[in-house]
């Protein structure tokens, strides 16, 4: 297809398919500045196509005074001095995220100009499960008769077998034992991880 603008080059539209999540290092304590830093960068240099999320991963924790629960609770970085970031590797999305401010480089890159190395889709399952953040792709890993464990919630730690799966609930129903029995209960697919 001819260019209808010869002096503008025509940028091939990415394939989502493409992107990946990768992470850099940031200044300890500064990592939600830097998430927000490379918000803007994005906006601003129509990289929209190219860096899609970009997570700084909390976990809510209880606040203690003299040893005492308070009742209260604070969010706490589960991963100090790291953001995620869901993109696709180009030369520019690189140089954006490279020349973010806070941002001390790419966790995976040897230098000298060498991109980094992407996070696994299992590596990353965990973290966007805990954020309570599951994409499509997840299912296809998972199947009936999988042995699986529980991350968090009510059942954190249960172990059993995969029974059902329900895409459109987002429930994935597991046998398991509790107390010398049999026993099916259902949890969000985001609650379980593959032993």
């Amino acid at each position: 297809m001819e260019n209808p603008n010869p002096i503008q080059p025509t940028v091939p539209t990415p394939v989502n398919g493409d992107k990946q999540w990768y992470v850099v290092s940031a200044y300890a304590s500064h990592e939600n500045k830097v998430a927000d830093n490379l918000r803007r960068r994005v906006n601003s240099m129509t990289m929209e196509n190219y860096i899609f999320r970009i997570l700084v991963v909390e976990q809510e924790e209880a606040v203690f005074k003299n040893g005492t629960p308070t009742g209260k609770k604070k969010m706490r970085n589960a991963y100090p001095g790291y953001v995620f970031i869901e993109m696709i590797m180009t030369d520019d999305s690189w140089y954006v995220v490279r020349n973010t401010p806070g941002v001390t480089g790419f966790v995976g890159s040897s230098g000298g100009g060498t991109k980094p190395i992407p996070v696994t889709p299992e590596q990353m399952e965990p973290i966007l499960k805990r954020m309570g953040m599951v994409d499509a792709g997840m299912y296809d890993r998972y199947a009936v008769g999988d042995h699986v464990k529980v991350i968090h919630g009510p059942l954190e730690g249960t172990e059993g077998k995969i029974v059902t799966i329900d895409k459109a609930s987002g429930l994935v129903k597991v046998e398991t034992v509790f107390f010398g029995r049999s026993t099916s209960v259902e949890v969000d697919f985001s609650e379980i991880e593959k032993i």
